[in-house]
C-alpha cells in the first residue's frame, strides 16, 4: 500500500526546540516498513492547532489526496489527535477521504474498518477533543493570572512598544514585560500630532496621516501604513498606559463581555489631554456627523453654514457648467420640505466667502473689538471663579474616594478575603473607568479657569489681528479655513441677513496661540465658541 505521512505539532516554538516530529515521523516509517507499506510522501506541519483546518499543509494533503486517481491509499498518523482535535471535523475529513478511498490510520490508536471501529474512533476524537478545552482553560486560567501581575504573554507585541525579559522565572522561560520602543513610539506620537495638528497648515484625516507617513518613507514595521491600523491606533487606549489581554476570541475574533478582560497598567505613550483631544475630534468627524467630503474640501464654509430659514445645511451647487458657483439650501435642492421648498436664495460662493473673511478680519476682529470681549470674557470668568472652585473640590473628592475603593479591593484579595473573579476586575474596571473620565474633566476646569486672560495686552491683540487678516488673504494655504473652524461654531444665512456665532474662551485661547510664532505654524484646535448668538452682520442677498 502506496501511504502519505502527516506529522504536527501545535506551536513553531515546539517545531525548533521539541523532538516531537523527529520521533512521530521515525515511528510512522518503522510502522509502515514493517507493514510492508511504501511512504510516497511525508507532510510536516511546524505550530498549528487541530482544533480547526487553518493548517496548509493539512489543507493541501487533503487536497492532493481528493485527485483522482488519488496518489496514495492511506494517511499514516502517530494518534489520532495529530489528524483532528474536534470531533465533528475529524468525522467529516475521515468521511471526505473515503469517498475517494483513501483511510485515516492512527499507528498507536488502531481500530477495525468497520461499525465498531468508526465507534472507538468517535470516542478517541471526543476524548480528545475535550482533552484539548480542558489544557485550553488551564493554559487562559494561566495567562489571566500573569497578566492580573502586569506580565506579557508572548502574543504579537502591540507597534510603539517591544518586550522586555525580566529575571523572574515562569512555567516557560522568564516572564515578561512590554516596554516604550524609542524608535515606534516617536511615529505614535506623531501620529497623534498630525492628526491634531495637520501638517504645513494642512488638516489630515485618517487617510491622510497615512499617505503622509508613507510618502516620507516611514513603515509600519516593514509594511506600508493602512487607513485602518492608523484609526484603531487613534481609538487604542493602549497608547494611555492601558494594556488589555484577553478581550478578542481567538478562533472568532469576536470581542468578549468586558467583563473577561484583563487590564494592566504599562508606560503610557501619549498624555491623557492629547488622547482626549483626539477623542474629542474624532467624534466631530464622525460620518453620521460630518461628511468626510466636509472635513477634507478646501471650500471655506462647506459643514457649518446654514438655512437661517429652514435649517437645513447650505451646500455648493454649481451653474453654467460649473463656472458658477452658490451656496444653497440642501432643502431647497432635495426639495425635502413637505408642501413646498425652501424660499431662501441662493448666495454666490465667493460672495459669502468673502464677506464672512472680511467681517471677522475687519469688524468682528478689530482691536478695539477684541479688547471689549476680553473684558467681558474676564469678568464672567471672576463670577465663575466659586463654581470653579465647588466642581473641582468635588471632582478631586470623588478620586479620592474611588482611590480608597481601588485599594481596598486589591488589600482584600491579597489578604484572601476576596476572590478575584470576574464581579471583582469589572469592578476594578469601572474605578478605572470612571478615574479617567474625571481627570479629563478636571483638566478641562482646568484648561478653562487658566485661559490666559490677564497676560494678554494691547501689543498681543494688534498682532492677533494683524496676522488673522493675513491668514485670511492667504488663500493657497488652508489656515484659513481651519481658524475659521476654531473662531465660528456656526454661520446661518437669512437672506439678506448672516449671523455668525462662537465662543470667547475659543478666542482667547487663539490669541493666546498667536503670540507664540512657531504654534502659527499649526492647525488651531480649542472649544469653538467666541460671539453672542444675538449678534449679526449685515450681508447682502444672493
Amino acid at each position: 500500500m502506496i501511504v502519505a505521512l502527516y506529522a504536527r505539532v501545535s506551536t513553531t516554538k515546539q517545531a525548533e526546540k521539541d523532538l516531537s516530529i523527529p520521533d512521530q515521523l521515525q515511528q510512522m516509517r518503522e510502522w509502515c516498513k514493517s507493514k510492508g507499506h511504501n511512504v510516497a510522501v511525508e507532510y510536516v506541519e511546524p505550530g498549528a492547532s487541530a482544533t480547526d483546518d487553518r493548517r496548509p499543509v493539512f489543507k493541501q494533503m487533503i487536497s492532493e489526496a481528493s485527485n483522482n486517481p488519488s496518489p496514495f491509499d492511506a494517511i499514516i498518523i502517530h494518534s489520532l489527535s495529530r489528524f483532528f482535535r474536534d470531533l465533528f471535523q475529524f468525522t467529516f475529513y475521515e468521511r471526505q477521504l473515503k469517498k475517494v478511498g483513501v483511510q485515516v490510520i492512527s499507528i498507536t490508536q488502531q481500530t477495525s474498518d468497520d461499525s465498531a471501529g468508526e465507534m472507538a474512533r468517535s470516542i478517541f476524537s471526543l476524548f480528545d477533543e475535550y482533552q484539548s478545552k480542558e489544557n485550553g482553560k488551564h493554559t487562559l486560567r494561566a495567562m489571566k493570572e500573569n497578566a492580573r501581575k502586569g506580565f506579557f504573554n508572548g502574543s504579537k507585541i502591540p507597534y510603539g512598544f517591544r518586550k522586555m525579559e525580566l529575571e523572574i522565572q515562569g512555567n516557560k522561560g522568564n516572564k515578561k514585560r512590554l516596554e516604550i520602543d524609542p524608535a515606534e513610539s516617536a511615529i505614535v506620537n506623531m501620529i497623534f500630532q498630525l492628526y491634531l495638528n495637520g501638517y504645513q497648515g494642512r488638516a489630515l484625516g485618517i487617510k491622510g496621516i497615512a499617505a503622509n507617513l508613507n510618502e516620507h518613507g516611514l513603515t509600519m514595521r516593514g509594511k506600508s501604513w493602512k487607513r485602518t491600523f492608523i484609526q484603531n491606533m487613534l481609538n487604542n487606549r493602549l497608547y494611555l498606559g492601558e494594556y488589555t489581554f484577553n478581550k478578542i476570541e481567538a478562533k472568532t475574533r469576536r470581542v468578549k463581555p468586558e467583563s473577561e478582560w484583563i487590564t494592566f497598567q504599562i508606560e503610557p505613550i501619549i498624555t491623557p489631554e492629547t488622547f482626549a483631544h483626539v477623542k474629542q475630534r474624532l467624534a466631530e468627524r464622525l460620518p453620521d456627523k460630518v461628511p468626510p467630503r466636509i472635513v477634507n474640501t478646501p471650500t471655506l464654509l462647506t459643514g457649518f453654514v446654514k438655512c437661517g430659514l429652514c435649517g437645513a445645511n447650505m451646500t455648493i451647487a454649481t451653474g453654467k457648467s460649473g463656472r458658477y458657483r452658490y451656496y444653497k439650501c440642501s432643502n431647497k435642492i432635495n426639495n425635502l420640505v413637505k408642501g413646498s421648498c425652501c424660499s431662501n436664495n441662493n448666495i454666490p460662493m465667493e460672495k459669502l466667502d468673502s464677506l464672512v473673511l472680511e467681517t471677522i478680519s475687519n469688524k468682528v476682529f478689530t482691536p478695539k473689538r477684541l479688547e471689549i470681549m476680553l473684558k467681558e470674557l474676564r469678568q464672567n470668568l471672576n463670577h465663575s471663579d466659586t463654581d470653579y472652585d465647588e466642581k473641582l473640590r468635588k471632582l478631586n473628592k470623588e478620586l479620592d474616594a474611588i482611590k480608597q475603593q481601588t485599594d481596598r479591593l486589591y488589600e482584600a484579595v491579597e489578604k484572601e478575603f476576596l476572590p478575584l473573579d470576574a464581579t471583582l476586575q469589572e469592578r476594578v474596571h469601572k474605578h478605572h473607568a470612571r478615574r479617567q473620565e474625571i481627570l479629563t474633566e478636571i483638566a478641562g476646569l482646568r484648561r478653562k479657569k487658566e485661559l490666559p486672560v490677564s497676560k494678554l495686552g494691547k501689543k498681543n491683540i494688534i498682532a492677533f489681528s494683524l496676522a488673522l487678516k493675513d491668514i485670511f488673504r492667504d488663500k493657497g494655504s488652508n489656515f484659513g479655513k481651519e481658524y475659521l473652524k476654531l473662531l465660528v461654531s456656526e454661520i446661518r444665512v437669512d437672506k439678506k441677513e448672516v449671523r455668525l456665532s462662537g465662543s470667547y474662551s475659543a478666542m482667547a485661547s487663539a490669541l493666546h496661540m498667536s503670540t507664540k510664532r512657531e504654534h502659527l505654524e499649526r492647525v488651531p484646535s480649542f472649544d469653538p465658541v467666541w460671539l453672542p448668538s444675538t449678534d449679526s452682520n449685515r450681508g447682502p442677498s444672493g
